[in-house]
């Protein structure tokens, strides 16, 4: 092994790899005692520790499945008072130490609600061991980003905000030139296909298929409360999705079209290169937002009024004022994504309810530890567009940091959507498993700080929520 890979081994350690595992045991452990508590398998053995007069072996498959969460538990509690031991074996700071001592001191407590959990009715005493395992799982994620934040920040990029940097205006003249934009085909048929490409560009087709699957999540999960779930209504409802997103995406490229030629990622856009004229695209906006809209209505009017809402807080609130002014664009700008899981509930139920607000939470939330790896992979580039952008801002090991605070909060979010009664096993395994993914391409990327593990984040978020997504339909319309 070479000098430079020892050092690099050392410097990593087996720390961090702990508290990850920890943390993912903790989160295990929540979600099975979730779908324990919501089956009615702690009934099956109401006693403690073991079932019939404590110490006895179930009869039934449901009490097996109650007392394999608790020998779990132990095997988890174990790994948790592994992790405080090493912190503070190790030279970690004091921050970490006390994260890992309230999680590991809280454990204790957590046990004794189980207990209690399954040997009484339970009622106020499930939230309460639901809470503390929220609050154990989000001391061991704290202690995890601070520990990867301390191993792998550098100096020069541990910064307070800096200024938005100008745009590039060197950048800026080049690509305003029009010799460098492309010329169409003079040929009526090729020319034709081009532009139809272009206007199907505009509307962010790339974006659409998670966004109606977010709302197709939500209608399924409100279809297990609500009878309001039939073909029509899920075909209008994504129909409208569908046609949002397009006028919304290109009303986006309208207002940023100059900014556009600034960014290498942006400059080929239809706009940006004249492919379609402005007065073209806002027509083409309008059709699709008043046709959205239309769609929505036939449905009901408050899914039309948040159709209309949601065209409006992407294309103006995060476009317009959000994105170029603060560097919690990304942060506020969640709601854009939020918003399908509100219009899916109110679709199906008629008005807004808990199931529709806690999906679009997940949404919310997941966005940031979503969008900061793509950040970070085209850091230069919104520097020369003008964005204040967190790495542009705040600089990589603090956009490192806040992604997995966002993974963090986004799996507890996930968790408490696990205690709805439609969600069951298929849930549960896919969220520990594709977040369990997602944390480990966050925890490389803290190590590697590069391009190619930035977008491996990237895509593992992208995984994790479709899978999610694609779980809660299948636990609530095919199991």
């Amino acid at each position: 092994m070479s000098r430079d890979a020892r050092e690099s081994r050392d410097r990593e350690g087996a720390y961090p790899g702990l508290l990850a595992a920890a943390a993912m045991a903790v989160y295990l452990l929540l979600l099975v005692g979730s779908t324990t508590a919501l089956t009615d398998a702690a009934s099956a053995c109401a006693a403690w520790p073991a079932c019939g007069d404590g110490l006895a072996l179930p009869s039934t498959d449901a009490g097996y499945v109650a007392l394999g969460h608790r020998v779990a538990a132990v095997l988890v509690g174990l790994l948790v008072v592994a992790t405080l031991v090493a912190a503070w074996r190790e030279p970690e700071s004091r921050r970490v130490r006390a994260a890992t001592t309230v999680s590991a001191v809280l454990y204790p407590l957590q046990a004794g609600l189980g207990a209690l959990v399954a040997t009484t009715e339970g009622g106020a005493l499930r939230g309460a061991h639901l809470v503390v395992g929220m609050a154990i799982f989000g001391g061991l994620v704290a202690a995890l980003a601070w520990t990867l934040e301390s191993r792998t920040g550098t100096d020069d990029d541990q910064s307070t905000d800096r200024p938005t940097p100008p745009a590039v205006a060197a950048a800026d003249a080049e690509s305003t030139d029009p010799a460098d934009r492309p010329a169409l085909p003079s040929h009526p048929l090729a020319r034709a296909k081009v532009v139809a490409y272009a206007y199907f560009r505009l509307t962010k087709p790339r974006l659409m298929w998670l966004l109606c699957l977010v709302a197709s999540a939500a209608m399924a999960l409100a279809g297990s409360v609500h009878p309001g779930l039939t073909p029509q209504v899920m075909l209008a409802t994504l129909g409208g999705g569908v046609l949002a997103i397009g006028s919304a995406g290109t009303l986006n490229h309208v207002f940023e079209r100059d900014i556009d030629r600034k960014m290498q990622r942006t400059s080929d856009r239809p706009l940006a290169t004249d492919v379609v004229s402005v007065p073209n695209a806002l027509a083409f906006a309008a059709l699709l937002g008043i046709s959205s809209v239309a769609l929505f209505a036939s449905v009901n009017l408050l899914a039309a009024v948040l159709g209309l809402g949601a065209i409006a807080f992407y294309a103006v609130v995060y476009t317009l004022l959000l994105k170029p002014n603060t560097v919690q664009n990304t942060v506020i700008g969640g709601a854009a994504g939020a918003l399908p899981a509100l219009i899916g509930w109110v679709a199906v139920t008629g008005s807004v309810g808990w199931g529709g607000i806690a999906l679009a939470t997940v949404i919310f939330l997941w966005t940031p530890a979503h969008f900061y790896n793509l950040a970070l992979a085209y850091k230069e580039d919104y520097e020369r567009g003008g964005f204040p952008m967190m790495p542009v801002v705040r600089g990589e090991t603090v956009t490192r940091k806040h992604i997995l605070w966002y993974l963090g909060a986004t799996l507890v979010a996930a968790g408490a959507l696990a205690a709805m009664s439609a969600l069951g096993p298929v849930y549960v395994l896919t969220s520990v498993l594709f977040g369990g993914v997602f944390l480990w391409a966050v925890v490389r990327l803290h190590y590697e700080r590069s391009e190619k593990a930035a977008f491996r984040a990237f895509h593992a978020s992208n995984a994790y929520l479709g899978a999610l997504l694609l779980a809660v339909v299948v636990d609530t319309l095919v199991v």
